[in-house]
């Protein structure tokens, strides 16, 4: 059996299991308007599962390791872009937030909070400004390669808005999912607005 074949049935078997994994644990969000996302609004062409963590949301189609959109708000300067850790005296240098950065530093940040959790060979491109309704943001395309060597890309979508950044973070395997639902992801990250105002 060739490597290509391995990871069809690889991919097989892991949809089947993280498919019941997030069933169990998620409700549906069916397409449409989901209005109570901390404090956002946003417009899905998509059914999910939202699994709630620790101030965070995961939302998954098929399983978070086939298709995974991390909605990580309200981030404190001082913090961890994906809320894992607090700064440290000994490590000022770590993927942290501080108030006014400029877009490309925070795009490095991200970039840096992804290779912290394993993933090699990350790189961006299409690296862009974005306004989330009339919130001044960045926009980016991610490739990355997971610990077992399957290749993802994704979208990442950040701002700032008083003082708090928020980061939208998708990601897919090459082979089928991120192909199948880039394009509306996309325009799903592109659509938040706001259900309070500044």
């Amino acid at each position: 059996m060739n490597l290509k074949c391995l990871r069809i049935v690889f991919l097989a078997a892991l949809t089947a299991f993280l498919t019941a994994c997030a069933s169990s644990g998620g409700s549906l969000q069916k397409a449409g308007a989901a209005a109570d996302v901390y404090g956002m609004v946003i417009q899905s062409e998509l059914n999910w599962s939202r699994i709630k963590l620790p101030r965070q949301e995961l939302w998954t189609i098929d399983g978070p390791g086939l298709n995974s959109l991390n909605i990580i708000p309200d981030t404190k300067p001082g913090e961890h872009v994906f809320h894992l850790a607090k700064e440290k005296k000994s490590r000022p240098d770590g993927p942290w937030f501080r108030a006014g950065m400029r877009p490309d530093e925070l795009r490095d940040v991200i970039l840096d909070a992804i290779r912290e959790q394993g993933w090699a060979d990350v790189d961006s491109s299409g690296f862009r400004p974005h306004a989330f309704a009339g919130v001044s943001g960045i926009r980016f395309d991610v490739r990355q390669t997971s610990p077992e060597g399957l290749r993802y890309q994704g979208s990442v979508g950040a701002f700032e808005r008083n003082g708090r950044l928020t980061v939208l973070y998708w990601k897919a395997p090459e082979e089928y999912y991120y192909g199948r639902d880039v394009q509306a992801v996309n325009r799903q990250i592109d659509s938040i607005g706001f259900t309070t105002g500044p």
